[in-house]
């Protein structure tokens, strides 16, 4: 082994199940065949994140957010056209790739942000303001860290409670 690198063994079970796993979402992709490019889910996608899923949010913008995407990735997966194949480096197919982990990844922001009923950080909830018109934040129910797992179905939300010891969380006020 030479100095600086690591010699990683492929004999690992993991790795046979992360390469066989690969394989068959590119075969997934390329069987498609519709007739719609990854650019124009792509651009899709983003259309409905900026309308519903910005700094400024609502319920119902949300609500809609979540239903555009599912809708939106279940027509990618009928719908999208990639050119070439997986046997060479294949531009198309690595930007449809990144498209599918784009519409799982946009649900499970939306779903955060719908899940989260308060105004924090850069994030302005509508419903959760001050009489004054200022972000309201909810320290009593949101004092956790979430990471959130995308199942398919609905998402799972997984919760690690914050602790503070010496700097506690305050109301902002930017008047």
């Amino acid at each position: 082994m030479r100095q600086g690198r690591l010699h990683v063994s492929t004999d690992a079970p993991e790795f046979g199940e992360a390469l066989n796993s690969a394989k068959s979402r590119i075969e997934k992709i390329l069987k498609v065949n519709g007739k719609h490019s990854a650019e124009h889910f792509h651009r899709a996608l983003g259309k409905i994140m900026w309308d519903y899923v910005g700094m400024a949010r609502n319920e119902k913008g949300l609500l809609r957010a979540i239903d555009s995407i599912r809708q939106l990735r279940s027509e990618f997966w009928s719908d999208v056209k990639v050119l070439g194949s997986g046997e060479a480096f294949n531009q198309n197919l690595e930007h449809a790739g990144r498209v599918a982990d784009f519409l799982e990844f946009s649900e499970l922001l939306a779903s955060d942000a719908l899940h989260r009923d308060e105004s924090c950080g850069g994030h302005f909830r509508e419903e959760s303001q001050t009489d004054d018109g200022e972000a309201k934040r909810d320290d009593e129910n949101f004092a956790f860290v979430a990471a959130w797992e995308f199942t398919g179905g609905e998402p799972a939300l997984h919760k690690e409670e914050l602790e503070f010891e010496i700097v506690h969380p305050t109301q902002r006020s930017y008047k």
